[in-house]
């Protein structure tokens, strides 16, 4: 695991000053190791020395707007995928949906391990200093500490079944969440700790009072019960670190070693936030905590809060723009002053059903490659062709029963506001696999058995993004590991199943590599690589050519 590790590292230094993005082996390096395919990305070093990162919201939303931050390098290739072109486990991720089958008992159960919160009183011990949603954090009656978020008033259920849904569907696509339910409480039940404190406008520190709990209620949707619905969050293990930003890395953290905007993981928010209309993508939704593991500090990489989905948000229904321009857009605004007012953008024209607990989320006139968050992050900036295909995977992995399972945590009143937003998620979906699943070569899960057949699956035709029967030609070599240097074994051609053209070599560690493109269509390749292991053959490469290098 040591080599993995400096592996790891020398490739990274290599992806910092651009020196192996070309797809070229380095010299006197063989390209592929005796762990490959790395399946966790190594964590060698201690991180316990991370210190609290405050990224100021002003600021960060500025530099995204209107710069580039980051490396200032194009078109560079995601920095923490191992030789099979997939994103290994980490602090940051872990391989759910796809990579496996999930479950409906653990969609539903979603990041959920813990118990929910006990009934009886609630303790109040802080003010909420985040985000715009009314709430407070809170001890319950067993002493466990929630922060707990209600919807805001005149609109019922919105928010929290939006957070309710969200956390599950970002819990199956890989990312850590905060464990997350829905509460009801009253307002009777709530008391004070007394050292809850408030920070006033002012800047200075007071004690907390029932007046202030009364304003917090006072902004929260009340039902005719007298009770208020909330989501209780619960208070993650380990040292609050602060959010992380979506370029760079953390200077004190020795593990974190691929700058974020060349993360895969935070790449493919682009299209897992198109498909569930995150806009709110910024640091400040995010969350770093340093926990011990194995005696050495790590830290833990969290999307926080991905509430901001949907067709609605903390304090009501998304503005109509939102989902298809950042907040600044110069040549939409400048059309609409000159032509004062008269210029209609295409957002303008969408009819929406807007049920009040969905708010506007439609999946009629969705576009994937054109939709937009509030501000960018230099992750979503970056993201090309085989960033897009991955996430296209996972997403187009949700069937109708899984999405439906999900939603139905919402726990929305209206049965129509649960069948419109399974309905719109199931239409996005599939937009999205129309989109990205064909603009790489869509082929997948690969295996070569010992007679020689290749056999795989068409991503595209697997998801309806395309039809069946295309005819694929495969070029046959062996390759030398330690070189580089390929021997021609010949062509064979088929559907979903391709012969070895002439017999494979089968000593140990031999290793074939195989071209695969669809007949007609050699701009759209991937290679792949099998390696001799124990009489048989392993996977342990796969190269998605882009059309422009080949």
């Amino acid at each position: 695991m040591v080599a993995s590790a400096l592996r790891w590292t020398g490739v990274v230094t290599l992806v910092l000053i651009g020196a192996v993005m070309t797809g070229a082996q380095t010299p006197g390096q063989p390209r592929f190791f005796s762990d490959d395919p790395l399946t966790r990305e190594p964590e060698t070093q201690d991180a316990s020395g991370a210190t609290f990162l405050d990224v100021e919201l002003a600021p960060d939303l500025l530099l995204n707007l209107f710069t580039r931050p980051g490396d200032p390098a194009s078109h560079v290739p995601a920095g923490n995928v191992n030789t099979i072109d997939e994103v290994p486990d980490s602090g940051w991720f872990t391989n759910r949906i796809y990579v496996r089958q999930v479950g409906i008992d653990e969609i539903r159960r979603g990041p959920n391990s813990a118990p929910p919160p006990a009934s009886g009183p609630w303790t109040v011990v802080g003010a909420k200093t985040t985000g715009a949603s009314p709430g407070f954090t809170a001890r319950d009656s067993r002493g466990v500490r929630w922060f707990v978020q209600f919807d805001a008033a005149g609109h019922p259920r919105a928010a929290t079944g939006a957070v309710a849904v969200a956390v599950r569907l970002f819990w199956a696509l890989g990312y850590n969440q905060i464990e997350t339910h829905l509460v009801r409480l009253r307002a009777d039940e709530l008391q004070i700790d007394e050292g809850a404190q408030i920070e006033t406008r002012a800047g200075h520190r007071r004690q907390l009072r029932r007046s202030d709990v009364a304003d917090v209620l006072a902004r929260a949707a009340r039902d005719t019960d007298g009770t208020y619905r909330a989501t209780a969050g619960l208070a993650v293990a380990g040292r609050v670190v602060g959010p992380f930003k979506y370029y760079g890395t953390r200077a004190d953290d020795p593990n974190d070693i691929v700058p974020h905007e060349h993360r895969r993981e935070l790449r493919a928010l682009k299209v897992f936030g198109a498909w569930t209309n995150l806009v709110d993508m910024k640091a400040g939704n995010t969350l770093d905590v340093v926990v011990n593991e194995g005696g050495r500090g790590l830290v833990r990489h969290y999307l926080q809060d991905v509430g901001s989905t949907f067709g609605t948000g903390a304090l009501g229904p998304r503005d109509p723009d939102e989902g298809y321009e950042y907040l600044y857009e110069g040549l939409p605004l400048w059309k609409r002053l000159v032509s004062v007012g008269f210029f209609v953008s295409p957002w303008q024209t969408i009819p929406y059903q807007q049920l009040p607990e969905i708010g506007r989320f439609e999946g009629d006139r969705f576009d994937p490659t054109t939709w937009r968050p509030r501000v960018p992050t230099a992750a979503f900036l970056r993201a090309d062709d085989a960033d897009t295909f991955w996430a296209a995977l996972r997403v187009a992995s949700f069937s109708d029963d899984l999405i439906r399972a999900a939603v139905s945590h919402g726990e929305y009143e209206d049965p129509a506001a649960t069948r419109l937003l399974g309905d719109v998620l199931i239409k996005r979906r599939d937009a999205i696999a129309r989109a990205y699943l064909r603009r790489v070569c869509p082929l997948t899960r690969f295996a070569l058995d010992n007679r020689g057949t290749l056999t795989f699956a068409d991503a595209a035709v697997e998801f309806g993004a395309a039809p069946a029967g295309t005819d694929y030609v495969a070029r046959w070599s062996r390759y030398e590991n330690s070189t580089g240097a390929v021997q021609p074994l010949g062509e064979s051609q088929g559907t979903g199943m391709l012969e070895a053209p002439s017999a494979l070599p089968t000593e140990r560690e031999a290793i074939v590599k195989i071209g695969i493109a669809a007949a007609g269509d050699a701009g759209r390749t991937v290679d792949v690589y099998f390696r001799r292991h124990d009489d048989a053959w392993r996977l342990v490469g796969i190269e998605r050519v882009p059309p422009a290098s080949r």
